[in-house]
């Protein structure tokens, strides 16, 4: 194999072995997109926290979460590459990683930046066909706006406190992309907000995510109480936050999502 050189999302240029034949990944999503681009002979070391394509995830070797995971462990498989992410992965252990690994980082704030980590994957990974395929498919599914009329909403990721997904997030651009109207937008990141702002904000709808916090059905009496003029729905995390494969599914989910509403 011969070394060649591909830039991250953060603007760092890395040198791999190419094509890559072994490949940890630190991402959940970014673990599921390796898997569709048909990567799964290829893949060395995942974290505990990558569960999709649940048939396929047995056996494959475990290193630790995204914050804490094992930097030795990850050395001694002697991978090609590892993928990971600004957000979600320790700055510590990355560049401890750096230092012995070529290490390829994401770095994504909305939908462009997504599709744009899974064309530059593909790229790296040797599988530029199974990229472009993908990404043609998300984008088709969301060429217009779902919801048949703008629906003003707060998402909520945490609670005690309560925290929700504002502007210049990932999430937010998923729903802005659908037809949701953000009423946190203004904010940034992921803000605290206290019981009095919840209620000034006043959104139509209560988004409870099933991640990072596992929120369910028996929490939405506490929002209902807090907000009793918004519609509190229990959604999937992992649609509104996997960048990767599972954007294929936003269309479809949201379109039933509003049905119900």
């Amino acid at each position: 194999m011969a070394s060649k050189v591909f830039q991250d999302q953060m603007g760092y240029k890395v040198s791999i072995d190419f094509p890559p034949k072994k490949i940890v990944s630190l991402v959940p999503s970014h673990t599921e997109l390796l898997f569709h681009l048909g990567l799964q002979d290829r893949i060395c070391g995942v974290t505990k926290f990558c569960t999709h394509p649940k048939e396929l995830m047995k056996g494959v070797p475990k290193v630790g979460g995204t914050k804490d995971f094992k930097v030795d462990h990850i050395i001694k498989l002697q991978p090609d590459l590892v993928i990971a992410n600004k957000e979600e992965n320790e700055k510590t252990g990355i560049l401890a990683l750096k230092e012995k690994l070529p290490v390829w980082m994401s770095d994504i704030h909305d939908v462009e930046e997504a599709l744009d980590m899974i064309e530059k994957v593909a790229t790296v990974t040797a599988t530029p066909d199974e990229g472009n395929k993908l990404i043609k498919e998300i984008s088709s599914g969301l060429e217009v706006p779902i919801t048949p009329q703008p629906l003003s909403v707060l998402y909520f990721i945490w609670q005690k406190p309560y925290m929700v997904a504002a502007g210049n997030t990932y999430i937010d651009a998923v729903l802005e992309k659908t037809g949701f109207v953000n009423v946190a937008k203004h904010l940034k990141r992921y803000p605290v907000l206290s019981d009095e702002e919840i209620r000034q904000l006043n959104p139509d709808l209560i988004f409870l995510s099933s991640e990072p916090y596992p929120f369910k059905e028996k929490h939405k009496a506490a929002f209902q109480e807090l907000a009793p003029s918004s519609k509190v729905v229990c959604v999937d995390g992992e649609i509104f936050s996997w960048y990767g494969a599972r954007m294929r599914y936003i269309k479809g989910y949201v379109s039933e999502l509003v049905e119900s509403l």
